[in-house]
């Protein structure tokens, strides 16, 4: 259910949130299928510090999926810990590798439904290769996504699948390449329910 007297409100947010935006540490990767893909599985649930320096000394090793492929599951351990459980990651990257290179010739998936063939991939880490990496317009709903849309009235939802269900029933397509990398943003940045909502009432959004 889209709250009607939120429906003109997309513009005037997207200007804000473009206008405060600093980048988030993943985003190095962004336009590289193969590292958008890998740092994504990494980053559930963990930090995204932690994940950019595992995602570094993973990269090192392993600059692609052919050669990500070739490693052992306790090289890929020993090079993602600490991140949370990086014993799980650990398997899912090893046979995600081994899917990609001989099910899909090497490529990373340009598609939801092949992407979440793969160990360890959702919905929003599907969305997230395909908008980052591939162009495609798509929306990626984590933590930020799903408590700012729904703090400016853009969703009354309780899980992030509704919160993506909604949006892309309503909010209009221009903005869906831009929602995850902003969002998150101002997310990262006012991380705590009473500065994000201080945030948005001074910039008259709520």
């Amino acid at each position: 259910m889209l709250l009607v007297n939120n429906v003109n409100n997309y513009q005037k947010t997207f200007e804000v949130f473009k206008k405060n935006y600093l980048a988030p540490p993943l985003e190095v990767f962004a336009r590289n299928p193969y590292k958008t893909l890998i740092s994504t599985i990494l980053s559930s649930r963990t930090n995204d510090d932690t994940t950019l320096t595992a995602c570094k000394l993973l990269f090192n090793l392993a600059p692609n999926i052919s050669v990500l492929n070739k490693l052992s599951r306790d090289k890929i351990r020993s090079a993602i810990y600490p991140v949370g459980f990086y014993n799980t990651k650990s398997k899912h990257l090893k046979n995600t590798a081994s899917i990609i290179i001989n099910r899909y010739q090497g490529k990373i998936p340009d598609n939801k439904q092949d992407l979440q063939t793969l160990p360890g991939v959702g919905r929003k880490t599907a969305n997230l290769v395909l908008n980052r990496s591939f162009g495609i317009p798509a929306i990626a709903v984590d933590t930020h996504v799903h408590r700012i849309t729904n703090l400016l009235g853009w969703v009354d939802s309780k899980t992030p699948e509704q919160t993506e269900k909604q949006l892309s029933e309503n909010l209009p397509r221009k903005y869906w390449k831009d929602v995850n990398k902003l969002f998150v943003s101002i997310g990262r940045q006012y991380n705590t329910p009473a500065k994000l909502r201080k945030f948005l009432k001074t910039n008259d959004l709520i």
